[in-house]
């Protein structure tokens, strides 16, 4: 969104997901919350050093992943990018997912008369291509949501019996056991789940 930053800094985020954002107009102000995947001490530098940030709170996951809550001076980008989406029967599915400086994944659902106009409203110097269009399937967004009752089951019991420890503790033997099935069905069930959680989590 045309932050400053040398490229060193941007490659310390491997992935944000924007998962709410408000425009303020009587303040001029953006705020919005991200999940991110990076180096939360690199991003806080950057942070401090941008003249529009008003204010910024980064609250851990774990080592590489946590929350960004972010109030930032309204820019003319933000109004520009955000405001061709503004449009009668047409709204965007959180998360947007930035993929680098350059890339961003948004989904939009609504009325499919609508979107010739949202594409024409794209500003200049901003490329689209349009990956997918069909019936909107929420659950294909989320990362649990991917996955059908018995392969979350099997996820549960896995890593309930210690299967995904590091060092592991739990065989698949244990698995099978307690989730009732052979051994190359409880694999097959976990190998299937993981499978939609990777691309899920890495999809471009």
């Amino acid at each position: 969104m045309q932050s400053p930053a040398p490229e060193a800094t941007l490659e310390a985020v491997r992935r944000e997901e924007v998962l709410s954002w408000e425009i303020d107009r009587e303040a001029q102000r953006i705020r919005f919350l991200s999940l991110i995947v990076g180096d939360p001490d690199v991003l806080g530098d950057l942070a401090d050093d941008l003249e529009h940030m008003y204010r910024y709170d980064l609250t851990p996951v774990d080592t590489d992943t946590f929350y960004g809550y972010v109030e930032m001076d309204l820019r003319s980008s933000d109004v520009t990018l955000l405001e061709a989406f503004d449009l009668p029967g047409l709204v965007i599915v959180p998360p947007m997912v930035y993929t680098g400086r350059e890339n961003v994944h948004i989904t939009v659902l609504g009325d499919p008369e609508a979107m010739p106009t949202l594409l024409e409203r794209i500003p200049d110097g901003v490329g689209v291509e349009v990956r997918r269009v069909s019936e909107h399937q929420r659950r294909a967004e989320t990362l649990a949501g991917r996955l059908t009752a018995r392969q979350f089951e099997a996820l549960e019991t896995a890593r309930e019996l210690g299967y995904f420890d590091v060092p592991r503790t739990g065989s698949l033997a244990e698995v099978a056991a307690k989730l009732d099935c052979s051994e190359s069905a409880a694999s097959t069930l976990l190998r299937t789940a993981e499978a939609a959680l990777v691309e899920a989590a890495v999809a471009r």
